[in-house]
């Protein structure tokens, strides 16, 4: 249980450092353009992704420490060095990208805000800044799913409840020490050497990994393509219909864009590209935020006992919804601490009930006997959309205007509420 309290550390710990909030007010107060900032979602790519190469950790075997440990601590080296060389890269050739792309598509008429955005993914990939966070979120992306093989196979039957809670316990503290302790400490000192703080924190899982046990239970790796991806898909398909296969997959996608949406640029608006709040006026507010994410995960973990999660997703997109909408109040009042204080933690309670049932329905759908490969498979889609759908929201809050963009965020539940009759009826109180 130790183990795994500082893996989840060790996990938590640089997804929110490649494209998430340290990394966006990094950049604002770099004066890095809005769009730039949005585009970096595109760097957390690998979590979309990371089911490609997830059969090669488990089919190869390094040379010390077994199969799990052993990649385990070759991503967290990574990892370590990865973090600090990214915190001494240069941002200031950041600053002209948008201007370069401004330049590029001037002639543009009716597709300019395209234009742009592909110039600024064009610039941003021969960046040695961009290439960092890439490659963080790469090894971050193969700690996870290591990670996860560790946690199913480590604990024995009886103890999976307390290896998954406490894993999540380690993995919200991650969360918090990057989510807002970053914040603080970005009042005292530059950027770059909180991300060499942060680095340097890495050695924990490090530590973790090398006293951890090596699980005594060998799972049969994949053999073949057909066994760890082709398969999966035949089976969820076969078992749910081509058509509502599709609406599934399109639910995934859709479901959390909204908020997805909102996530990639509500740093830079409480900053520099908007109310101007400092990073001390919010780090209070992110440690808030954490507890109010932890708080409406636990709730909706009640709240689906009592109504099942069919009648949850319909009732948490709503709400999640409703959250967002305090975020056009925001827009329109301008800088109000006490708004801004109940916006952040509104919508994180929200996020926190809608990922609990979202979660809950993912596990659903999967096959016992090709669980973990299938679930792989659902969450980089939905990651695909958390990740890379949002990479243009900077442009989009430009060109409409705060108001009208987190009107947008409010507004995209509706085509989730409208996909959810055609497999999760509100009559029925579970899931199928």
């Amino acid at each position: 249980m130790a183990a795994l309290i500082l893996l989840g550390f060790s996990s938590g710990l640089p997804f929110y450092l490649t494209g998430k909030d340290p990394l966006q007010a990094w950049l604002s107060q770099e004066g890095v353009d809005l769009k730039v900032i949005a585009a970096f979602s595109v760097a957390a790519i690998p979590y979309s992704l990371k089911f490609l190469w997830s059969p090669l950790l488990d089919r190869f075997v390094p040379p010390l420490l077994g199969r799990r440990r052993g990649w385990l601590i070759v991503s967290q080296v990574i990892l370590l060095l990865a973090i600090g060389w990214m915190a001494f890269q240069d941002t200031s050739q950041l600053q002209q990208v948008a201007v370069n792309s401004a330049d590029v598509c001037r002639n543009e008429t009716f597709f300019k805000g395209f234009c742009e955005f592909r110039h600024t993914l064009q610039a941003l990939s021969v960046s040695p800044f961009f290439l960092a966070a890439l490659i963080v979120a790469f090894f971050s992306a193969s700690q996870d799913i290591v990670a996860d093989a560790y946690r199913t196979e480590v604990v024995q039957e009886h103890e999976r409840g307390a290896g998954a809670s406490v894993y999540l316990l380690g993995y919200r503290v991650a969360l918090l020490v990057a989510g807002a302790v970053t914040f603080w400490l970005a009042g005292r000192m530059p950027w770059r050497w909180v991300y060499v703080i942060m680095a340097l924190l890495m050695s924990i899982g490090i530590i973790s990994s090398l006293m951890a046990p090596e699980p005594k239970r060998e799972i049969r790796p994949p053999e073949t393509l057909r066994e760890s991806v082709v398969l999966p898909f035949q089976d969820f398909i076969g078992r749910n219909g081509a058509g509502r296969a599709l609406a599934i997959l399109a639910f995934i996608i859709v479901y959390r864009l909204g908020d997805s949406l909102l996530r990639n640029v509500a740093t830079p608006f409480l900053l520099d590209k908007g109310l101007k709040f400092t990073p001390d006026d919010l780090a209070g507010p992110r440690a808030l935020s954490l507890a109010a994410v932890i708080v409406g995960t636990l709730a909706g973990g009640v709240i689906m006992t009592r109504i099942g999660v069919n009648r949850s997703l319909w009732f948490f997109a709503v709400l999640q919804a409703s959250g967002n909408l305090l975020y056009v109040l925001l827009a329109e009042v301008g800088k109000s601490f006490p708004l801004m204080i109940l916006a952040i933690n509104l919508e994180n309670f929200c996020a926190g009930l809608e990922s609990a049932a979202f979660v809950a329905f993912l596990m659903g759908l999967c096959n016992p006997g090709l669980a973990a490969t299938q679930y792989a498979l659902l969450s980089s889609l939905a990651a695909f959309s958390r990740d890379i759908l949002v990479a243009p929201s900077g442009q989009w809050a430009q060109s409409m205007g705060w108001t009208a963009f987190f009107l947008l965020t409010a507004i995209l539940a509706i085509p989730g509420l409208l996909l959810l009759p055609l497999f999760a009826p509100w009559k029925e109180r579970k899931a199928d």
